[in-house]
């Protein structure tokens, strides 16, 4: 059973399937080595799931900011070192094409070589180490898992809660891979999380109402980046204008219209929330490190 919540602002989507993903990434954890945890490039700190640094506890942990393809360059910089300061390995990939995997490869061996090492003194010099990859839904774990292991194993499309069961795959001789579903957390605190969720696809679109989403977005888009709107729909003089106005705007300099000269607003929704995810509007960044 899924449940969806729109009170408000309060945006809320967690599948009944989540919270046994999250029992079973318990219970899965003491015989996983190293963690693997996907973040999108253009929202890293809302689409890490708040729970599982618990559920990791000190098990090294390797970070992938991918979708970096449609983030800004500078920021994505910043967020890497952000979380190197941390002490955590972040690289900067795009799963799809394979951009920063070799990258991965290579940081994937030295987090493991002391586990290798301790296996051998323990008199287990094949034991393999165990590498779980977890993200919540549609930040690229099936894409991800499918360029590691060579060939297309796990299932891919673009929307979130693909994957429903725990897959085991072999990436390298002595490295086995468990791919886990997405799995969301039971409440945003913040309702702009949700939000940042909805314009990217890692929840459901039926969460909001198309046009309700585009507004809010244009309303993100025209504060932190105006000038890609001006130059992708052609839109001027719309400082101070509301989302719904502005989505009317677009609507209108696009042709979008109805009979009796009205914007079709779900249909200018559909092309900019489409256009966005596709970065047609150019490598977009919706959050920024604090420090």
């Amino acid at each position: 059973m899924e449940e969806f919540v729109n009170q408000g602002k309060q945006v809320q989507w967690f599948p009944g399937h989540m919270a046994k993903t999250l029992r079973q990434l318990k219970e899965l954890m003491p015989k996983v080595d190293i963690v693997v945890e996907i973040l999108d490039a253009r929202i890293p700190e809302s689409s890490r799931n708040p729970e599982l640094p618990s559920i990791v506890g000190n098990k090294p942990l390797i970070i992938l900011l991918n979708k970096s393809d449609l983030s800004d360059p500078d920021i994505n910089n910043q967020w890497a070192q952000y979380y190197k300061r941390q002490g955590i390995p972040a690289l900067l990939v795009d799963c799809k094409s394979g951009r920063g995997l070799k990258q991965f490869t290579d940081t994937l061996r030295s987090v493991s070589k002391p586990i290798r090492d301790r296996n051998s003194e323990k008199g287990m010099p094949g034991k393999p180490v165990t590498v779980l990859v977890a993200g919540i839904p549609n930040t690229g774990k099936s894409s991800f898992i499918n360029k590691m292991a060579g060939k297309t194993k796990a299932k891919v499309e673009d929307r979130a809660g693909v994957t429903r069961q725990n897959q085991r795959y072999t990436i390298d001789k002595g490295i086995d891979m468990i791919d886990t579903p997405g799995v969301l957390w039971h409440k945003f605190e913040d309702p702009a999380v949700g939000e940042k969720l909805a314009f990217t696809g890692g929840i459901k679109d039926v969460i909001l109402d198309i046009e309700t989403l585009a507004s809010k977005l244009l309303t993100v888009l025209a504060e932190i980046c105006p000038e890609r709107l001006a130059e992708r729909y052609k839109l001027q003089d719309f400082e101070g204008l509301s989302g719904f106005e502005l989505l009317n705007m677009l609507g209108r300099k696009r042709g979008m219209l109805l009979s009796g000269n009205e914007v079709d607003t779900e249909r200018a929704a559909i092309t900019l929330i489409d256009e966005f995810r596709g970065g047609k509007l150019g490598r977009i960044s919706l959050e920024k490190p604090v420090n």
